[in-house]
Protein backbone atom coordinates (compact mmCIF):
# COMPACT_ATOMS: atom_id res chain seq x y z
CA UNK A 1 0.00 0.00 0.00
CA UNK A 2 1.53 3.28 -1.01
CA UNK A 3 0.56 6.87 -0.36
CA UNK A 4 1.08 9.68 2.13
CA UNK A 5 0.35 7.89 5.38
CA UNK A 6 2.42 5.33 7.24
CA UNK A 7 0.99 2.89 9.74
CA UNK A 8 3.07 1.11 12.34
CA UNK A 9 2.14 -1.73 14.67
CA UNK A 10 4.10 -1.15 17.84
CA UNK A 11 4.30 -3.67 20.66
CA UNK A 12 5.47 -2.64 24.12
CA UNK A 13 5.40 -4.29 27.54
CA UNK A 14 2.92 -2.96 30.08
CA UNK A 15 5.82 -2.84 32.53
CA UNK A 16 6.90 0.49 31.05
CA UNK A 17 4.37 2.06 33.47
CA UNK A 18 4.41 1.61 37.27
CA UNK A 19 0.78 0.44 37.25
CA UNK A 20 1.37 -2.22 34.55
CA UNK A 21 -1.85 -0.94 32.97
CA UNK A 22 -2.46 -1.35 29.22
CA UNK A 23 -4.24 1.98 28.83
CA UNK A 24 -1.42 3.81 30.55
CA UNK A 25 1.11 2.02 28.35
CA UNK A 26 -0.74 3.22 25.25
CA UNK A 27 -0.89 6.71 26.71
CA UNK A 28 2.88 6.60 27.19
CA UNK A 29 3.25 5.63 23.55
CA UNK A 30 1.03 8.54 22.49
CA UNK A 31 3.00 10.99 24.59
CA UNK A 32 6.21 9.70 22.99
CA UNK A 33 4.82 10.42 19.54
CA UNK A 34 2.90 13.65 20.35
CA UNK A 35 -0.17 14.82 18.48
CA UNK A 36 1.92 16.70 15.92
CA UNK A 37 3.62 13.54 14.69
CA UNK A 38 0.81 11.00 14.67
CA UNK A 39 -2.04 9.26 16.41
CA UNK A 40 -2.21 6.01 18.36
CA UNK A 41 -5.10 3.55 18.54
CA UNK A 42 -5.26 0.23 20.38
CA UNK A 43 -4.72 -2.76 18.10
CA UNK A 44 -6.13 -6.03 19.39
CA UNK A 45 -3.97 -9.13 19.04
CA UNK A 46 -5.51 -12.49 20.02
CA UNK A 47 -3.91 -14.89 22.45
CA UNK A 48 -2.29 -17.44 20.17
CA UNK A 49 -0.79 -20.75 21.15
CA UNK A 50 2.87 -20.38 22.05
CA UNK A 51 5.14 -23.22 21.04
CA UNK A 52 8.77 -23.88 21.81
CA UNK A 53 11.48 -21.28 21.44
CA UNK A 54 12.97 -23.02 18.39
CA UNK A 55 9.53 -23.11 16.78
CA UNK A 56 8.96 -19.41 17.44
CA UNK A 57 12.33 -18.50 15.92
CA UNK A 58 11.47 -20.49 12.78
CA UNK A 59 8.02 -18.93 12.61
CA UNK A 60 9.54 -15.46 12.90
CA UNK A 61 11.61 -16.22 9.79
CA UNK A 62 8.63 -17.72 7.96
CA UNK A 63 6.43 -14.74 8.78
CA UNK A 64 9.09 -12.29 7.59
CA UNK A 65 9.15 -14.06 4.21
CA UNK A 66 5.37 -14.24 4.06
CA UNK A 67 5.07 -10.54 4.86
CA UNK A 68 7.35 -9.74 1.91
CA UNK A 69 5.24 -12.01 -0.30
CA UNK A 70 2.07 -10.23 0.83
CA UNK A 71 3.54 -6.84 0.05
CA UNK A 72 4.61 -8.07 -3.41
CA UNK A 73 1.16 -9.48 -4.21
CA UNK A 74 -0.59 -6.31 -3.07
CA UNK A 75 1.75 -4.25 -5.26
CA UNK A 76 1.23 -6.54 -8.28
CA UNK A 77 -2.54 -6.43 -7.98
CA UNK A 78 -2.35 -2.65 -7.63
CA UNK A 79 -0.25 -2.45 -10.81
CA UNK A 80 -2.78 -4.65 -12.62
CA UNK A 81 -5.63 -2.36 -11.58
CA UNK A 82 -3.60 0.64 -12.70
CA UNK A 83 -3.04 -0.95 -16.10
CA UNK A 84 -6.71 -1.87 -16.39
CA UNK A 85 -7.82 1.68 -15.58
CA UNK A 86 -5.34 3.38 -17.89
CA UNK A 87 -3.18 4.78 -15.10
CA UNK A 88 -6.01 6.93 -13.69
CA UNK A 89 -4.91 7.11 -10.04
CA UNK A 90 -8.25 8.51 -8.88
CA UNK A 91 -10.12 5.54 -10.33
CA UNK A 92 -7.50 3.14 -8.98
CA UNK A 93 -7.90 4.60 -5.50
CA UNK A 94 -11.65 4.00 -5.71
CA UNK A 95 -11.02 0.29 -6.24
CA UNK A 96 -8.56 -0.01 -3.36
CA UNK A 97 -10.86 -0.74 -0.47
CA UNK A 98 -10.51 -3.47 2.13
CA UNK A 99 -13.68 -5.44 2.79
CA UNK A 100 -15.54 -2.50 1.19
CA UNK A 101 -13.97 -0.06 3.66
CA UNK A 102 -11.28 2.59 3.18
CA UNK A 103 -7.90 1.20 4.26
CA UNK A 104 -7.70 3.60 7.19
CA UNK A 105 -11.09 2.48 8.52
CA UNK A 106 -10.20 -1.20 8.14
CA UNK A 107 -6.97 -0.75 10.11
CA UNK A 108 -8.63 1.34 12.81
CA UNK A 109 -11.39 -1.23 13.32
CA UNK A 110 -9.33 -4.35 12.66
CA UNK A 111 -10.41 -7.55 14.37
CA UNK A 112 -8.84 -10.93 13.86
CA UNK A 113 -10.93 -13.14 11.53
CA UNK A 114 -11.67 -15.97 13.96
CA UNK A 115 -13.83 -17.83 11.46
CA UNK A 116 -11.10 -18.25 8.82
CA UNK A 117 -8.08 -18.32 11.13
CA UNK A 118 -8.94 -19.84 14.46
CA UNK A 119 -6.62 -18.46 17.11
CA UNK A 120 -6.70 -21.73 19.05
CA UNK A 121 -4.94 -23.57 16.24
CA UNK A 122 -1.14 -23.96 16.18
CA UNK A 123 0.65 -20.93 14.74
CA UNK A 124 2.23 -23.04 12.01
CA UNK A 125 -1.21 -24.09 10.80
CA UNK A 126 -2.46 -20.50 10.70
CA UNK A 127 0.63 -19.38 8.80
CA UNK A 128 0.21 -22.20 6.30
CA UNK A 129 -3.44 -21.27 5.75
CA UNK A 130 -2.57 -17.62 5.14
CA UNK A 131 0.20 -18.56 2.71
CA UNK A 132 -2.02 -20.89 0.69
CA UNK A 133 -4.75 -18.27 0.48
CA UNK A 134 -2.26 -15.64 -0.69
CA UNK A 135 -0.91 -17.95 -3.42
CA UNK A 136 -4.47 -18.73 -4.56
CA UNK A 137 -5.35 -15.02 -4.82
CA UNK A 138 -2.14 -14.28 -6.69
CA UNK A 139 -2.75 -17.09 -9.19
CA UNK A 140 -6.40 -16.19 -9.75
CA UNK A 141 -5.66 -12.53 -10.41
CA UNK A 142 -2.69 -13.30 -12.68
CA UNK A 143 -4.77 -15.80 -14.67
CA UNK A 144 -7.66 -13.39 -15.20
CA UNK A 145 -5.43 -10.46 -16.13
CA UNK A 146 -3.50 -12.70 -18.53
CA UNK A 147 -6.80 -13.69 -20.14
CA UNK A 148 -7.79 -10.04 -20.45
CA UNK A 149 -4.45 -8.98 -21.92
CA UNK A 150 -4.69 -11.74 -24.53
CA UNK A 151 -8.19 -10.68 -25.55
CA UNK A 152 -7.13 -7.03 -25.56
CA UNK A 153 -4.19 -7.90 -27.83
CA UNK A 154 -6.50 -9.76 -30.22
CA UNK A 155 -8.99 -6.89 -30.21
CA UNK A 156 -6.26 -4.33 -30.88
CA UNK A 157 -4.97 -6.44 -33.78
CA UNK A 158 -8.47 -6.67 -35.26
CA UNK A 159 -8.95 -2.92 -34.87
CA UNK A 160 -5.64 -2.32 -36.59
CA UNK A 161 -6.80 -4.50 -39.45
CA UNK A 162 -9.83 -2.25 -39.86
CA UNK A 163 -8.27 1.15 -39.26
CA UNK A 164 -4.55 0.83 -40.00
CA UNK A 165 -2.76 1.81 -43.18
CA UNK A 166 -2.61 -0.39 -46.28
CA UNK A 167 0.50 -2.19 -45.07
CA UNK A 168 -1.36 -3.66 -42.08
CA UNK A 169 -5.13 -3.35 -42.48
CA UNK A 170 -7.44 -6.04 -43.84
CA UNK A 171 -7.75 -5.90 -47.61
CA UNK A 172 -11.16 -7.56 -47.63
CA UNK A 173 -13.12 -4.27 -47.67
CA UNK A 174 -10.94 -2.59 -50.35
CA UNK A 175 -10.15 -5.25 -52.97
CA UNK A 176 -12.66 -5.90 -55.71
CA UNK A 177 -12.48 -9.67 -56.39
CA UNK A 178 -12.93 -8.97 -60.11
CA UNK A 179 -9.36 -7.58 -60.12
CA UNK A 180 -7.92 -10.96 -59.14
CA UNK A 181 -7.12 -13.82 -61.47
CA UNK A 182 -8.45 -16.89 -59.70
CA UNK A 183 -8.26 -20.61 -60.46
CA UNK A 184 -5.74 -20.14 -63.28
CA UNK A 185 -3.23 -22.88 -63.89
CA UNK A 186 -0.47 -20.49 -64.95
CA UNK A 187 -1.21 -16.95 -63.76
CA UNK A 188 -1.82 -15.30 -60.41
CA UNK A 189 -2.39 -11.78 -59.12
CA UNK A 190 -0.21 -10.25 -56.42
CA UNK A 191 -1.13 -7.32 -54.22
CA UNK A 192 1.79 -5.02 -53.40
CA UNK A 193 1.78 -2.03 -51.05
CA UNK A 194 4.10 0.74 -52.22
CA UNK A 195 4.96 3.96 -50.38
CA UNK A 196 3.26 6.75 -52.24
CA UNK A 197 6.56 8.57 -52.81
CA UNK A 198 7.86 5.43 -54.61
CA UNK A 199 4.83 5.05 -56.86
CA UNK A 200 6.55 6.29 -60.03
CA UNK A 201 9.55 4.03 -59.46
CA UNK A 202 7.28 1.02 -59.00
CA UNK A 203 5.36 1.71 -62.22
CA UNK A 204 8.62 2.18 -64.10
CA UNK A 205 10.30 -1.02 -62.86
CA UNK A 206 7.77 -3.67 -61.79
CA UNK A 207 7.72 -5.36 -65.20
CA UNK A 208 11.46 -6.07 -64.99
CA UNK A 209 11.68 -7.26 -61.39
CA UNK A 210 11.50 -10.90 -62.52
CA UNK A 211 10.87 -12.87 -65.70
CA UNK A 212 7.34 -13.36 -66.98
CA UNK A 213 5.60 -10.42 -65.34
CA UNK A 214 2.53 -9.73 -67.47
CA UNK A 215 3.18 -6.38 -69.22
CA UNK A 216 0.93 -3.47 -68.23
CA UNK A 217 -0.85 -5.67 -65.70
CA UNK A 218 -0.39 -3.18 -62.86
CA UNK A 219 -3.66 -1.80 -61.51
CA UNK A 220 -3.92 0.80 -58.77
CA UNK A 221 -6.46 -0.67 -56.37
CA UNK A 222 -6.60 2.08 -53.74
CA UNK A 223 -4.43 4.42 -51.72
CA UNK A 224 -4.25 6.16 -48.35
CA UNK A 225 -2.11 8.98 -46.97
CA UNK A 226 1.03 6.84 -46.92
CA UNK A 227 0.71 3.96 -49.37
CA UNK A 228 -0.71 2.85 -52.69
CA UNK A 229 -1.96 -0.68 -53.29
CA UNK A 230 -1.24 -2.25 -56.68
CA UNK A 231 -2.37 -5.49 -58.24
CA UNK A 232 0.21 -7.14 -60.57
CA UNK A 233 -0.12 -10.38 -62.55
CA UNK A 234 2.78 -12.81 -63.05
CA UNK A 235 3.25 -16.38 -64.18
CA UNK A 236 3.17 -18.67 -61.15
CA UNK A 237 6.58 -20.19 -61.83
CA UNK A 238 8.22 -16.79 -61.19
CA UNK A 239 5.90 -15.52 -58.45
CA UNK A 240 8.34 -16.22 -55.61
CA UNK A 241 11.13 -14.29 -57.34
CA UNK A 242 8.83 -11.35 -58.05
CA UNK A 243 7.74 -11.13 -54.42
CA UNK A 244 11.33 -11.43 -53.22
CA UNK A 245 12.40 -8.54 -55.45
CA UNK A 246 9.49 -6.44 -54.16
CA UNK A 247 10.67 -6.93 -50.61
CA UNK A 248 14.21 -5.95 -51.61
CA UNK A 249 12.77 -2.71 -52.97
CA UNK A 250 10.99 -2.10 -49.62
CA UNK A 251 7.61 -2.78 -51.18
CA UNK A 252 5.25 -4.94 -49.16
CA UNK A 253 3.50 -7.94 -50.76
CA UNK A 254 0.18 -8.65 -49.04
CA UNK A 255 -1.28 -12.14 -48.79
CA UNK A 256 -4.93 -12.09 -49.77
CA UNK A 257 -7.44 -14.71 -50.77
CA UNK A 258 -10.97 -13.76 -51.65
CA UNK A 259 -13.59 -15.41 -49.46
CA UNK A 260 -17.24 -14.83 -50.20
CA UNK A 261 -18.86 -13.05 -47.28
CA UNK A 262 -15.44 -12.30 -45.80
CA UNK A 263 -16.23 -8.63 -45.15
CA UNK A 264 -19.29 -9.50 -43.06
CA UNK A 265 -17.37 -12.20 -41.18
CA UNK A 266 -14.63 -9.74 -40.25
CA UNK A 267 -17.23 -7.28 -38.96
CA UNK A 268 -18.89 -9.98 -36.85
CA UNK A 269 -15.52 -11.14 -35.50
CA UNK A 270 -14.62 -7.60 -34.46
CA UNK A 271 -17.96 -7.19 -32.69
CA UNK A 272 -17.60 -10.55 -30.94
CA UNK A 273 -14.08 -9.84 -29.68
CA UNK A 274 -15.19 -6.34 -28.63
CA UNK A 275 -17.94 -7.86 -26.49
CA UNK A 276 -15.50 -10.38 -25.01
CA UNK A 277 -13.00 -7.61 -24.25
CA UNK A 278 -15.62 -5.57 -22.36
CA UNK A 279 -16.88 -8.66 -20.51
CA UNK A 280 -13.44 -9.86 -19.38
CA UNK A 281 -12.43 -6.28 -18.52
CA UNK A 282 -15.30 -6.16 -16.05
CA UNK A 283 -14.39 -9.58 -14.66
CA UNK A 284 -10.73 -8.55 -14.27
CA UNK A 285 -11.72 -5.31 -12.54
CA UNK A 286 -13.96 -7.12 -10.05
CA UNK A 287 -11.36 -9.79 -9.38
CA UNK A 288 -8.60 -7.19 -9.07
CA UNK A 289 -10.64 -5.21 -6.58
CA UNK A 290 -11.43 -8.35 -4.58
CA UNK A 291 -7.87 -9.65 -4.85
CA UNK A 292 -6.41 -6.38 -3.59
CA UNK A 293 -8.82 -6.34 -0.66
CA UNK A 294 -8.18 -9.95 0.32
CA UNK A 295 -4.41 -9.76 -0.07
CA UNK A 296 -4.31 -6.65 2.15
CA UNK A 297 -6.40 -8.47 4.77
CA UNK A 298 -3.98 -11.40 4.66
CA UNK A 299 -1.08 -8.96 4.94
CA UNK A 300 -2.51 -7.38 8.10
CA UNK A 301 -3.18 -10.80 9.62
CA UNK A 302 0.42 -11.78 8.87
CA UNK A 303 1.67 -8.56 10.45
CA UNK A 304 -0.45 -9.29 13.51
CA UNK A 305 1.07 -12.75 13.85
CA UNK A 306 4.54 -11.38 13.32
CA UNK A 307 4.14 -8.77 16.04
CA UNK A 308 2.88 -11.47 18.41
CA UNK A 309 5.73 -13.88 17.70
CA UNK A 310 8.42 -11.23 17.95
CA UNK A 311 6.83 -9.85 21.10
CA UNK A 312 7.17 -13.26 22.73
CA UNK A 313 10.77 -13.54 21.56
CA UNK A 314 11.62 -10.00 22.70
CA UNK A 315 9.77 -9.69 26.01
CA UNK A 316 9.43 -13.31 27.08
CA UNK A 317 6.83 -14.82 29.40
CA UNK A 318 4.52 -14.14 31.12
CA UNK A 319 3.20 -12.25 28.09
CA UNK A 320 1.97 -8.87 29.25
CA UNK A 321 2.04 -6.36 26.45
CA UNK A 322 -0.08 -3.93 24.48
CA UNK A 323 -0.07 -3.22 20.76
CA UNK A 324 -0.79 0.15 19.23
CA UNK A 325 -1.62 1.17 15.69
CA UNK A 326 0.40 4.30 15.01
CA UNK A 327 -0.57 6.53 12.12
CA UNK A 328 2.14 8.96 11.08
CA UNK A 329 2.86 11.21 8.15
CA UNK A 330 5.30 9.92 5.52
CA UNK A 331 8.63 11.55 6.19
CA UNK A 332 7.95 11.88 9.91
CA UNK A 333 11.06 11.31 11.98
CA UNK A 334 9.07 9.42 14.58
CA UNK A 335 8.85 6.22 12.49
CA UNK A 336 12.57 5.29 12.61
CA UNK A 337 12.66 6.39 16.25
CA UNK A 338 9.89 3.94 17.11
CA UNK A 339 11.58 1.18 15.14
CA UNK A 340 14.68 1.58 17.30
CA UNK A 341 13.11 2.16 20.71
CA UNK A 342 9.79 0.34 20.87
CA UNK A 343 10.29 -2.86 18.92
CA UNK A 344 8.71 -5.15 17.81
CA UNK A 345 7.49 -2.58 15.29
CA UNK A 346 5.93 -3.51 11.95
CA UNK A 347 4.97 -0.96 9.37
CA UNK A 348 3.00 -0.53 6.20
CA UNK A 349 1.80 2.41 4.14
CA UNK A 350 -1.49 3.54 2.67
Amino acid sequence: MSGRTRYLLVSLPTSITPSNDKDEALAALQSTISADNGTVLPFKIPEFKIGTLDTLVQQADDLAKLESACEAVVAKVGDSLRSLLGGDEEKVAQQKTVNDKPVDQYLRTFTWNKVKYRADKPLAEIVDSLQKELVSIDNDVKSKFSQYNQIKTNYTALQRKQTGNLSTKSLTPVVDPSLLIQDSEYLETHLVVVPTNAKKEFLRSYETLSPMVVPRSSIEVTHDDEFTLFAVTTFKKHSAEFLHKCREMKWTPRDYKYVEGGKEEERKELERVSRDERKVWGEALRLGRTGWSESVMIWIHVLTLRVFVETVLRYGLPLEFVCGLVKVRVGSKIAPYLSKTLTPCRQTQS
